[in-house]
């Protein structure tokens, strides 16, 4: 016997065709080419000739070239072979397919990273340039994972609408609010990072870990939700950068301009969807062309915001001693437009020195701040100080006169000044610790100032501050959430981190922790430096336009505007760098067909095609044009995937898979279905709309995935989910026998294929698959003729056809092949083992062999009324039927006719189940029903009807029904001939096949006498080798004929022509026409003419007759006379379904 060895030969690893260009880790260390062959082939390439290297062990798999063998570090070349003989030699046959563990860990050890779905890591910046060795992983914990994950975190919604959401929700439920979105982020991480631990995450995020976990339906509705949620939060901060540019850095860039002020806010979505469509484009070119230029830009944006928010802690530590002056103008409890306020005249008039008369004016009446009247002066005097009405007089009245008709409320109230920015240290906290929700056109009130009684709505037309949209806690819930995301920044990292199992637990929490005290921080500090009336300002319209965050700044408000403005552009850029690699990693999964045009990309494995898709949906966010309608919606598509990171960590952690073991140990099955019930409750209580849209979306891509079949088997926790409910239900169903009104036909159909492995009666399973209707359990067997260590493959191939046939009739189910010396064998032992506990099969479909009277071999109806007698002894029922090839496939529904039940004997009811069981397909939909039963000469037929129609009646089955009276006769002689024809053929069959025997015998007698001879045993009931059923008697692929090995002597021969002489003599002839038919027989063939003839009188154009099957004789010797009944029994009739009850009841009349 030749031995499997190793030749192994030093070499380059450029010297290996693919390696060098696919596997960077390798190149970095001495190549080693390894073979795998026989002694002798070894022998031979040493002896002369260049070895042929052998790039079999070399396959593709996740879009990424991965060595399949066994790399073994040799540097003794040949010299070692004979050692690793002596040592492994009990192995060495076996080690191409399991390697030395001294090679598996080699391999082990070299593990890069690869970027899960994109390669441009490892790929060559410029093609053809040769590659460099791969540099292993240095990120640590702080730069790979803390910051990365702070700069994701900290984001637009911190600088532009925090302050808002204090003022509108106050500081109790702004704390709320931040504590609830935090929390549900925090128990995500600790999910995600014992997800993250068990075991290697290749770059992905999120999808690897929700795809692996949950499965590729799960993962790929998630992961789009996800990358949508991605998308659109580029474009949530591409608006925030707008905003910040167009409000506070450079208002005159507007484009569009309204006269009035019930279109300024039209004309300024106008200015976002122009300014945001060029900023998205500038963004999206700067990506295509390199991502370098982004992650070098990286760490300029996150010393932006690091500064931004340093700063605002500066200031709010600075305000306690000297606040900064920021007034805000009042009147009554109304907050003033400071963009209206000229020259800082917060009042009606203003005192103005006159330096000429004024022609015609004898004097003049003054008006002070109160209204009341001041003596009037002489304009010949020096000239005095006039009081003049201002500029807001003229926004409140019809003219700048003072006795020009002004407003009710104008009148009534007065004009106050108050500090915008009060300071830590003046108590304002008090005030600003309960909700001011406002209504949509509500004017920004401060409810501590007095204010008339009257007062009357305000219009728009005058200089409020006015709320643009309705607020609430759940819509200021929905509008915070984005702040809290960018959390998975660490794990998508994973690749670059030099200990990924410790890095992103400990760097992503870490950052959840900072950020999170930053906000409850920010929340308390804002509450208690900045006025109510200016934290409820969104666009800080009081302060005169300036950004409310920026105005509690220090040094300077432009701090914060330029640090945002930044910050936001940097956190777009990334969202459109991540988003289209996380489209190409689900692309290159291949889960999603329509997607797979976004898997290509540039040489380098720039996704570009992902990035003009992520582009274009990012274009829909800014035609949405308001920060507060996009947040919501990427809001629902996070909160979707952190709830599906919890599931993952909870199932796993409920299944106990033997998989599971993550080195991160601070996790608990009841903190992951927590996390998954807040994101589950954010979801609703932000948007319930927007909610069902964001689940319907999923489902989609999930039935979607799931009606394609995604091919591809991770290991998933909804299998390990199914696997845990299949085993709980299967031992509730041990607990006892089914109940007769839960009794459904659990099938199991046999069928036989051909020498090419074609089945060869597939209308049998189209049968079934009507029967069923898609419901229960269905089991596809056939047998095998052979060997089971020969015959594997065979084995193998015929579960496949079986496979193939039951996907193109859409029958659900399992398939099984046994194989078997003798297919009566297989076919006891598949009817013994199928199923499993309670899901038993109960029904056995089988095909009538065709032509066994024409069959020189007996088998194939021996093996038929054998399975006959083993489904009987199983109390198993059994359906069979005859002329199969003429029943309606699925596609022809039967024309209306009828399905005619002959209950003969009462054999648990399925005569009656399996017609209206039928009736539910398609095909059998418009057949009527007809009952007819046999009655004797002493049975009461008319009420026989009457019990028979009640019967029906509380069945809730419709059916005609009809008694069919069998008088008494004499046995006719026709039934006679028949009988004895039958008996006399069967003998003379007997006959013919022993006497065939015998002239074999002897013809092997003359040409081997001497010899050891193979004599094919055809006649033995013992040999059986051929597989019954005809079209559906068990399988099969060919006869296997067995041989009996023999010495065959003179005197052997002559004794056995002796004793088995018969018809080959004329004599034998005469004595078999001699003989008698039994009266046994006679009788019973008498039985199947006379139903016959009723059968075929009633029925002859039924669609479909079901009869009962009666039983096999108990003794074997009369089995082919049985087979003549039963053709007796059917003749005539087109498509006859034999029915042989289990034993058991399987219909009833109670509820």
């Amino acid at each position: 016997m030749a031995s499997v060895r190793f030749t192994v030969t030093p070499t380059k690893a450029e010297d290996l065709p693919g390696l060098s260009d696919t596997s960077p880790d390798i190149s970095s260390r001495s190549g080693a080419r390894v073979r795998f062959g026989s002694r002798e082939s070894v022998n031979r390439s040493e002896a002369g000739g260049a070895e042929t290297p052998d790039h079999s062990n070399l396959d593709q798999g996740d879009g990424n070239s991965k060595i399949s063998s066994v790399y073994i570090n040799n540097t003794h070349g040949v010299d070692d072979d004979d050692f690793y003989d002596r040592n492994l030699a009990l192995f060495e046959e076996e080690m191409d397919t399991r390697p030395k563990v001294s090679s598996l860990l080699n391999r082990l050890a070299n593990y890069t990273n690869l970027t899960q779905g994109a390669k441009e890591h490892e790929e060559a910046e410029a093609i053809g340039e040769k590659k460099k060795a791969s540099k292993s992983p240095q990120m640590g914990t702080f730069m790979g994972v803390y910051l990365p994950c702070l700069q994701n975190i900290f984001g637009v919604i911190l600088f532009l609408r925090l302050t808002w959401v204090v003022g509108s929700a106050g500081v109790l439920q702004g704390l709320c609010i931040v504590f609830i979105c935090c929390c549900c982020t925090l128990l995500t991480a600790i999910s995600m990072s014992a997800i993250a631990t068990n075991g290697v995450v290749p770059a992905g995020g999120a999808y690897f870990m929700i795809s692996r976990s949950l499965g590729p339906e799960f993962g790929g509705a998630v992961g789009l939700c996800f990358y949508l949620g991605t998308t659109f939060a580029g474009a949530m901060y591409i608006l925030g950068a707008i905003e910040i540019l167009l409000m506070y850095i450079a208002p005159k860039a507007a484009i569009f301009e309204s006269k009035h002020p019930e279109g300024e806010g039209a004309a300024m979505l106008n200015n976002m969807r122009v300014y945001g469509s060029i900023c998205l484009l500038l963004m999206s070119l700067l990506v295509f062309v390199g991502v370098k230029y982004v992650n070098k830009l990286a760490s300029v944006f996150l010393a932006c915001v690091i500064v931004s928010i340093v700063s605002i802690y500066v200031g709010a530590l600075v305000s306690a001693f000297k606040p900064p002056h920021f007034p805000v103008c009042m009147l009554g409890n109304r907050t003033i437009s400071g963009h209206e306020i000229e020259g800082g005249q917060c009042a009606k008039t203003a005192l103005q020195q006159i330096k000429e008369p004024v022609e015609g004016a004898d004097n003049f009446t003054l008006i002070n701040e109160n209204g009341t009247m001041v003596p009037t002066f002489d304009p010949t005097l020096e000239p005095p100080l006039l009081e003049q009405t201002t500029h807001l007089w003229k926004q409140f009245c019809e003219g700048s006169e003072v006795n020009a008709s002004c407003d009710e409320y104008f009148l009534s109230n007065n004009f106050s000044q108050i500090e915008g920015i009060p300071g830590l240290a003046s108590g304002i906290i008090s005030e600003n610790l309960w909700s001011a929700y406002l209504g949509r056109g509500d004017v920004v009130e401060k409810s501590s100032l007095g204010s008339s009684p009257d007062a009357h709505p305000a219009s728009t037309q005058q200089p409020y501050v006015f709320a643009d949209i309705t607020t609430s806690f759940t819509l200021l819930v929905g509008i915070f959430f984005p702040s809290v995301t960018g959390i998975m920044a660490g794990s998508n990292r994973s690749g670059d981190l030099k200990d990924a199992q410790r890095s992103i637990p400990i760097g992503t929490i870490l950052a959840i922790i900072t950020t999170s005290i930053v906000y409850l921080t920010s929340v308390l500090l804002f509450g208690a430096c900045i006025d109510g009336v200016v934290l409820r300002d969104k666009f800080g319209d009081s302060v005169k336009g300036n950004l409310v965050v920026g105005t509690l700044a220090w040094p300077s408000p432009w701090v914060i505007v330029i640090g945002s403005f930044f910050s936001t552009c940097g956190a777009g850029l990334q969202s459109l760098t991540g988003a289209p690699r996380l489209l190409q990693a689900i692309a290159k999964d291949n889960i999603i067909p329509f997607l797979r045009v976004f898997g290509h990309g540039k040489a380098n494995g720039e996704p570009t095609w992902a990035l003009l898709l992520t582009a274009l949906i990012a274009e829909l966010g800014i035609l949405i044009a308001s920060l507060d309608l996009v947040a919501p919606i990427l809001t629902m598509f996070f909160l979707m995937c952190y709830l599906f990171v919890n599931l993952a960590c909870g199932l796993q952690t409920l299944l106990r898979s033997p998989n599971w073991r993550p080195r991160f140990s601070y996790y608990h099955w009841t903190l992951s279905f927590l996390g998954m019930t807040i994101c589950l409750a954010l979801m609703f209580i932000s948007s319930w709309y927007y909610a069902i849209v964001a689940m319907v979306i999923a489902g989609m891509i999930y039935k979607y995935i799931e009606y394609h079949g995604a091919e591809k088997e991770w290991g998933d926790g909804i299998r390990g989910l199914s696997l845990s409910a299949a085993r709980y239900a299967l031992l509730r169903l041990e607990e006892g026998p089914p109940h007769t009104k839960n009794w459904r036909p659990q099938v199991l159909v046999l069928l036989k294929l051909d020498e090419d492995a074609h089945v060869k009666s597939p209308r049998l399973l189209t049968f079934a698959s009507q029967l069923k209707a898609g419901k229960g359990l269905t089991i596809v067997g056939t047998v095998v003729s052979g060997n089971f260590l020969q015959s594997y493959g065979e084995a193998l191939a015929a579960e496949q056809t079986l496979k193939h046939l039951m996907d193109k009739e859409r029958v659900k189910g399992f398939c099984q092949c046994i194989v078997a010396q003798k297919p009566r064998e297989g076919i006891s032992h598949m009817i013994q083992s199928s199923g499993l506990g309670g899901m038993k099969p109960n029904t056995v479909v089988m095909g009538w062999p065709h032509a066994w009277r024409q069959s020189e071999d007996p088998q194939a109806w021996k093996t038929f009324i054998n399975t006959v007698r083993v489904t009987t002894a199983a109390h198993l029922a059994l359906l069979v039927p005859k002329n199969i090839s003429l029943f309606p496939s699925n596609s022809e529904p039967c024309a209306e006719g009828y399905i005619d039940v002959w209950w003969i004997v009462h054999d648990g009811g399925m005569l009656m189940l399996l017609p209206f069981l039928l009736r539910q397909h398609k095909v059998w939909r418009k057949c009527a029903m007809r009952i007819f039963t046999v009655a004797q000469m002493e049975d009461n037929s008319i009420q026989m009807k009457k019990d028979l129609a009640t019967f029906l009646y509380h069945l809730r089955i419709e059916a005609d029904v009809e008694v069919v009276e069998m008088h008494d006769s004499d046995i006719s002689a026709y039934t006679y001939e028949r009988t004895l024809m039958m008996e006399q053929r069967s003998q003379m069959l007997r006959q013919m096949r022993l006497s065939k025997s015998d002239r074999e015998k002897e013809a092997q007698l003359v040409k081997d006498r001497n010899s050891m001879l193979r004599l094919t045993s055809i006649g033995s009931d013992d040999e059986d080798d051929t597989d019954g059923g005809g079209g559906g008697g068990g399988g099969g692929s060919t006869e296997h004929h067995r041989r009996v090995q023999m010495t065959w002597t003179k005197e052997k021969s002559s004794q056995y022509r002796a004793m088995h002489s018969g018809c080959s003599t004329p004599e034998g002839f005469r004595d078999m026409l001699s003989i008698r038919p039994d009266h046994s027989n006679v009788r019973r063939m008498h039985t199947a003419v006379k139903l016959n003839e009723v059968i075929v009188n009633k029925s002859h154009d039924a669609r479909l007759v079901l009869l009962n099957m009666p039983g096999p004789p108990r003794n074997t010797d009369g089995d082919e006379n049985y087979m003549e009944f039963l053709e007796v029994l059917t003749e005539g009739l087109e498509r006859v379904l034999l029915v042989r009850g289990g034993g058991s009841e399987v219909i009833t009349i109670y509820s």
